[in-house]
């Protein structure tokens, strides 16, 4: 059976420093073709329960986005071969300036960029600076928008869009149907290569998604899985690496 390519979201720091590692090698090991690396933020607006409750606790340690930035550097030299891919909020990236994030993500190993509150036309200059500094944006499309502004992004000419395949926050389940479908075409009529996500959490849905998107996106299953066996880093390990070889029909 052929592999399903995977896009496994992570987050900076979460539980600390050393269980995220371990959590991106698991990934790595169970078969993720791109770590999106989220850096923890305050006031997440797509984020589910999961995501937002470990963010919260990275937060309360103090973390700063230079920390996330140097562990997305650790990850990328420890693996070179493996697409990063940097998920975050406006407010983080437009605060110290639009390019010089840029630059320094690029220097870190960043290849894309996931800002999902900036929209994909009035968006700081952020798909201009990703240009120059080798990097994509990628936008984020939702079935909530209206055909109209779907086209016009779908038309604009980006490498990739990341699909959230309903409206909501990350996290609960979703369900794969044909008005999944129907919305992954329209996002995919201009000729972009789609990423989709949005409660992905188990092997029969990524299954029923492969044949209609680039790559599948899980996030909260895996933060929920760290969060669980965060005090055994060996089962965690395992548990990581089982889920990633799931999602990738493997």
């Amino acid at each position: 059976m052929k592999k399903i390519k995977l896009m496994s979201h992570l987050i900076a720091g979460y539980p600390d420093k050393e269980t995220a590692l371990i959590v991106a090698r698991s990934l790595v090991a169970g078969g993720a073709d791109i770590l999106e690396i989220q850096l923890p933020f305050s006031d997440p607006s797509a984020d589910g329960p999961a995501i937002q409750t470990a963010c919260t606790k990275v937060l309360e340690n103090g973390y700063k986005t230079s920390q996330g930035l140097e562990f997305i550097s650790e990850v990328h030299k420890e693996f070179p071969s493996v697409t990063i891919y940097l998920m975050s909020y406006g407010s983080l990236i437009y605060t110290p300036g639009v390019e010089n994030f840029c630059k320094k993500a690029h220097e870190a190993g960043v290849s894309g960029m996931i800002i999902p509150d900036f929209p994909f036309d009035f968006d700081e200059g952020l798909t201009e600076c990703c240009r120059k500094y080798e990097m994509i944006n990628i936008p984020v499309a939702a079935p909530s928008m209206s055909r109209e502004r779907l086209s016009k992004m779908a038309h604009s000419g980006f490498p990739f869009i990341y699909a959230a395949l309903r409206t909501g926050i990350t996290g609960t389940q979703t369900k794969i149907d044909e008005s999944t479908k129907d919305f992954l075409k329209r996002v995919s009529e201009g000729g972009s290569k789609v990423y989709g996500g949005f409660g992905i959490s188990s092997g029969e849905q990524s299954k029923a998604l492969a044949d209609s998107v680039e790559a599948i996106v899980a996030g909260s299953v895996f933060v929920r899985i760290i969060t669980e066996y965060q005090n055994d880093k060996t089962l965690l390990a395992k548990k990581i690496e089982e889920k990633a070889r799931e999602l990738c029909g493997m």
